[in-house]
C-alpha cells in the first residue's frame, strides 16, 4: 500500500509492513506498508513545500472552506470502510461505528463555516507614535504533524486535521499502527476533492518514525493524542527547539453521585460509560464517589448493571461491549486488577476474562469496591472497563477526592439540582465536565488540566492553536480592508 506524499501515492521505500490484528479472533486480517525515514523525508518535504511555495496557505477563506466541504463529502462516501475499519482494528461494536464518519465530515464543515464567519484579520485603533492603525493578523502556523492514537482513530486524527487545513497549514498525518486505516480513507478524501498536492501527507509508521517527526526541523507544530508518558516526551523535544505543540493526554475523571441521586439509577446511568469502548475512553468515569450513607447501595446497583452488560463479537448487533484492543492492552488492565487486590480493594464484579469467548481480547465489565483514592487504580489510568468506588462523608471531601489527581480531563456530577451541579462543576478541577450523564461536542472546547494535556481541540478554541498572530502597524488601511 503507497503513502499520500506531495499529491501522489508513492511506493514505500522499504518492505516492511505494519500487520492489523483483529481483536476479536487475534487473527491478522490486512497489513500496510510501514514508513521508514526515507519516507518520512519526503513527506516532511512535500509539506514544507506546500506550505512554502503552494497555494493552500494563500487561499482565500472561501475557497479553502469550499475544499474543505468537499473533502467532507468524500469522507461521507467512504462511510462504510471507515466504519468496518474501527471494528476490525479496535473491536469496537458495529453499532456504535455507525455513522462515525457523519461527525468526521461535520468537524470539516464546522470549521469551513468557522473561518468563513471569523475571517483572518481583525483592525485595532494604534496608540503608537507613527501608526493609526493596528491590523491583526492569524497567519498559519506552518506545517503539522498530527499524531493519533488506536482507540479513536478517525475522529482524534479529524480533530487536527480539520482546524489545521482551516487555519491554512500543511498536514503530516501520523496514525498509530495499530489502525492506520483511517488515515488513509482521509487521504483518499483529501485527494478526491482535489486539495493541493502536499497540503495532507500520510506517513503510518511505528514509535521510532515518530520520534524522528516530532524531532524533524521542517515541523513547525505537533498536535499529539494520547498517553501522559508520551505527551510529556513529546513536549520536551518540541521545546528544545521552540516548535508548537498542543495535545490531549491521560484521565482518571471522577464521577460524583451526590446524596439525592438514586442509587437504583446507579448502574443504568454509569456502567454504558464504563463500558463504552471498553473502557479505552481518556473521559472514561473510571473512579466514582459515592456518599458513605448509601455505598452498598450503589455498588450493588453498578454491580447488576455490569453483570448485564452484553460482550462479544463486536459484528453481533447484540453486543453492548467488544474485546480491548490488543493483547498488550489485556495484559495491562489484569495488571492493575492484580494491583488492586494487593492493596486491599475488592473486587464486586468482573476481574477476569468471560467465560466462553477463549479467543480475542475480551475482559468482564469490573467494579473495585472498599477503595481508598491513594491506591494505584485510583490513581493511573487503566484504560479498560474498569472502575473504583470510592465512598466520601460530605461534598467537600468528594470534590477534594476528584482533584487528588494528576490529571485533569473529564468530570460529572449526578444529582438533580443544577444550581448544586454547577457549584461542584466550578470547583473540580478538570477541563470538561458534565451533569447526569458524559457529553462530547466538537463545537465547543474540549481539554484537560495539569498532566492531561495543553491546548484545546473543538470550538473557536481548537483552531487557534493553529495560527500565529502578527501585528502589522500602518498610518492609515489599506484598499483591501
Amino acid at each position: 500500500m503507497a503513502f499520500l506524499s506531495g499529491g501522489e501515492w508513492i511506493r514505500p521505500s522499504s518492505a516492511d509492513q505494519l500487520r492489523l490484528v483483529n481483536p476479536a479472533d487475534e487473527e491478522i486480517f490486512f497489513t500496510v506498508a510501514e514508513a521508514r525515514q526515507d519516507d518520512l523525508e519526503s513527506a516532511v518535504a512535500a509539506a514544507r513545500n506546500a506550505f512554502d511555495h503552494g497555494p493552500w496557505p494563500q487561499m482565500g477563506v472561501a475557497e479553502r472552506a469550499a475544499e474543505l466541504r468537499k473533502m467532507g463529502e468524500a469522507l461521507d462516501r467512504r462511510a462504510g470502510s471507515l466504519e468496518n475499519a474501527w471494528v476490525k482494528q479496535i473491536g469496537v461494536p458495529l453499532a456504535m461505528a455507525r455513522g462515525s464518519s457523519a461527525g468526521a465530515s461535520a468537524i470539516l464543515n464546522y470549521y469551513a463555516a468557522l473561518i468563513e464567519e471569523q475571517g483572518v484579520e481583525e483592525v485595532r485603533p494604534s496608540q503608537g507614535m507613527q501608526s493609526r492603525y493596528a491590523v491583526i493578523v492569524k497567519e498559519p502556523v506552518g506545517v503539522v504533524a498530527a499524531v493519533a492514537p488506536w482507540n479513536g482513530p478517525l475522529m482524534t486524527m479529524m480533530m487536527k486535521v480539520a482546524p489545521a487545513l482551516a487555519a491554512g497549514c500543511t498536514v503530516i498525518m501520523k496514525p498509530s499502527p495499530e489502525s492506520p486505516l483511517e488515515a488513509f480513507l482521509i487521504a483518499e478524501a483529501a485527494e478526491e476533492a482535489g486539495l493541493p498536492a502536499g497540503a495532507v501527507n500520510l506517513v503510518p509508521a511505528d514509535r521510532e518514525i515518530s520520534d524522528l517527526l516530532i524531532s524533524h526541523g521542517g515541523v513547525d507544530k505537533v498536535a499529539f493524542t494520547g498517553s501522559t508518558a508520551a505527551g510529556m516526551h513529546i513536549a520536551t523535544v518540541c521545546a528544545s527547539r521552540m516548535a508548537r505543540f498542543t495535545m490531549e493526554l491521560g484521565g482518571k475523571s471522577a464521577a460524583i453521585l451526590l446524596d439525592d441521586f438514586d442509587p437504583a439509577l446507579t448502574g443504568p446511568s454509569l456502567a454504558p460509560q464504563i463500558t463504552l469502548m471498553c473502557g479505552q475512553v481518556c473521559i472514561n468515569y473510571s473512579r466514582l464517589l459515592v456518599p458513605r450513607s448509601r455505598y452498598s447501595d450503589h455498588v450493588d446497583s453498578l454491580v447488576a448493571a455490569m453483570e448485564a452488560v452484553t460482550v462479544g463479537d463486536p459484528m453481533n448487533a447484540a453486543t453492548q461491549m467488544g474485546p480491548l484492543a490488543m493483547d498488550r492492552q489485556r495484559e495491562r488492565v489484569e495488571h492493575y486488577i492484580r494491583q488492586g487486590v494487593s492493596e486491599g480493594a475488592r473486587i464486586a464484579t468482573g476481574g477476569g476474562r468471560p467465560k466462553g469467548l477463549n479467543r480475542g481480547f475480551y475482559f468482564e465489565p469490573t467494579v473495585f469496591a472498599d477503595a481508598t483514592n491513594d491506591m494505584v487504580i485510583a490513581r493511573e489510568e487503566i484504560f479498560g472497563p474498569v472502575t473504583t468506588v470510592i465512598p466520601y462523608d460530605s461534598e467537600a471531601e468528594a470534590i477534594a477526592i476528584a482533584n487528588d489527581s494528576d490529571f485533569g480531563l473529564s468530570g460529572g456530577v449526578y444529582t438533580n439540582d443544577t444550581d448544586r451541579a454547577y457549584g461542584i462543576a466550578r470547583s473540580v478541577r478538570t477541563g470538561h465536565f458534565t451533569q447526569n450523564g458524559r457529553e462530547f461536542d466538537l463545537t465547543n472546547p474540549f481539554g484537560g488540566f495539569k498532566q492531561s494535556g495543553v491546548g484545546r481541540e473543538g470550538g473557536p478554541e481548537g483552531i487557534e492553536p493553529y495560527y500565529e498572530i502578527k501585528t502589522v502597524f500602518l498610518p492609515k488601511l489599506p484598499a483591501i480592508l
